[in-house]
């Protein structure tokens, strides 16, 4: 029950009892009435100060005044309350930057370091690679036995070898036209029968993305490059990015398998080599640096250093024999190298002397083709290095090429927004597939039994061979995709892109 003044008529801050009438009253205003008349106020009867009594209650609190129940009045409290709050707020926002402007100045500070530290790295590696190729330089001095074992005590990190062309001996053409007639073969004896476990059509039509992965390269450097299937094992992807580093990763466990350091440019081309030993994997990358590294996975270390182009590598292509590379640049000239010693076999300049964009072995062996700065695709005779037929049509740059596995077909783009379609026994070209105005072809691949063909650029798609139907068009990717690759039986299909991720598509079996 509340106390009230019988005076006021109002709660009391200091309630105290009168002991003649035994009613309640506010100390201050009780006090002041004695003062004045010395009764008490309901009875009549002497009273004096001394005689009130105390009230011990918990302090209340008090109404708002009579003068608060009033709209303006009502109006004016809360415009009192709103200022408090906006001067509150005011110094909350002053609290607010200052904590951002410390922040922003210990990231500038992280920023700096890392930037020191990675330059610092960068002239440590620099200066290892250059040790490490001064030391075999330092033989060639010596006599030819001397020389062979200076290379031989520094194969701890990796071999240089001096850029001498040991020529297309009798030996090497007798190797690839063993292997073409095998390949040759083993291609008839399949005929026209698909892999029975080979994903049909309509399953591919299917395909939901699966996973992406953004971890594998730096996010300083963002952008993948270069993209390549391990054919023995095609849990195993190689990626090539902006950040000068090669990266395997495994997409069953998802896990980084080996991060190849020692480029000092970005990677633009890799190769997992299709050769499986229990002691070594090997991947092959190659750079703008005008080098070709030739790595051990396992150990991460570079086993030959290629130095045969005087521009930057733009081709990489792996002879079916897994013995013998081939590589072009933007120097006129087409290398054909010996991966095996890491040796120079032969280099040849493109007859019109202009920079050659792209490179690829014919699934035979005997043949390769190339794309040249001027529009052009040329096919070449390796044993005879020479060029054979060229195929004229697009314009700009020749952007990539593939060959199908059944020998019969090669796909071309450029900076044209179109892929061509060549029957390489009419030397013709049979289709055309025109892509959206501004289109940018980055890659091109067939699946191992050529059913189909996969187009990275703009976006991702796949096409149905012979009939070249739009199978579907993939556009998860941020920015531009650089590679497509096949997984076995074109159960998967492995894409990267610009925006530092490498993406999987294939059928949800959950």
């Amino acid at each position: 029950m509340a106390l009230i003044c019988a005076i006021t008529n109002e709660v009391p801050e200091q309630p105290v009892v009168s002991p003649v009438s035994g009613a309640i009253f506010e100390r201050r205003i009780i006090e002041k009435y004695l003062l004045e008349n010395g009764v008490d106020p309901i009875t009549g009867k002497e009273l004096k100060a001394e005689e009130l009594i105390e009230v011990k209650v918990p302090a209340i609190v008090r109404p708002k005044p009579p003068s608060a129940t009033s709209i303006p009045a009502a109006l004016k409290t809360m415009q009192d309350e709103w200022d408090a709050l906006m001067l509150h707020t005011f110094s909350q926002r002053q609290q607010l930057q200052t904590a951002r402007q410390e922040l922003s100045h210990a990231l500038y500070q992280h920023d700096a370091a890392c930037r020191v530290i990675a330059r610092l790295n960068k002239e440590v590696a620099a200066a290892r690679e250059a040790l490490a190729t001064l030391k075999p330089q330092a033989g060639i001095l010596t006599s030819t036995g001397a020389n062979q074992q200076a290379m031989d005590v520094d194969t701890v990190s990796y071999t240089t070898q001096p850029v001498e062309q040991t020529g297309m001996t009798p030996e090497i053409i007798e190797k690839l036209q063993e292997k073409a007639t095998v390949l040759t073969e083993e291609r008839r004896n399949r005929g026209r029968t698909l892999p029975k476990d080979l994903v049909v059509p309509d399953q591919i039509k299917n395909f939901k993305i699966l996973a992406s992965h953004p971890g594998l390269h730096s996010a300083s450097v963002p952008g993948i490059l270069a993209l390549d299937v391990c054919s023995f094992n095609d849990n195993k992807i190689l990626t090539g990015g902006n950040d000068k580093n090669a990266t395997v990763f495994n997409k069953d466990t998802q896990q980084i398998v080996s991060v190849l350091k020692g480029h000092t440019k970005k990677v633009t081309k890799v190769i997992y080599h299709p050769e499986r030993r229990e002691e070594w994997e090997t991947v092959i990358t190659a750079s703008p640096d005008q080098t070709i590294r030739i790595w051990n996975v396992p150990t991460s270390q570079t086993k030959f250093l290629l130095s045969c182009h005087s521009g930057p590598v733009t081709g990489l292509s792996l002879h079916p024999t897994g013995d013998y590379l081939l590589s072009t640049s933007s120097d006129k000239h087409w290398a054909f190298s010996d991966i095996k010693t890491g040796r120079l076999v032969t280099k040849v300049m493109d007859i019109n002397e202009v920079g050659l964009t792209t490179a690829q072995f014919h699934p035979d062996g005997l043949i390769f083709g190339t794309g040249t700065e001027d529009s052009q695709v040329k096919i070449w005779d390796v044993k005879e290095q020479s060029n054979v037929a060229n195929f004229p049509g697009h314009t700009g740059p020749i952007s990539a090429i593939s060959f199908s596995e059944n020998g019969y077909y090669l796909a071309t783009a450029a900076d044209d927004a179109c892929v061509k379609l060549w029957d390489l026994r009419k030397l013709k070209n049979i289709r055309t597939i025109q892509l959206d105005d501004g289109y940018e072809v980055k890659d091109l691949c067939f699946d191992h039994s050529g059913t189909y063909l996969a187009i990275a650029g703009t976006d991702v798609r796949i096409y149905l061979c012979k009939q070249w139907q739009e199978l579907c068009v993939f556009n998860d990717h941020t920015s531009s995709a650089t590679g497509v690759r096949f997984g076995a039986n074109a159960d998967y299909l492995a894409s990267t892109s610009m925006d530092r991720t490498v993406k999987f598509y294939g059928l949800d079996k959950k």
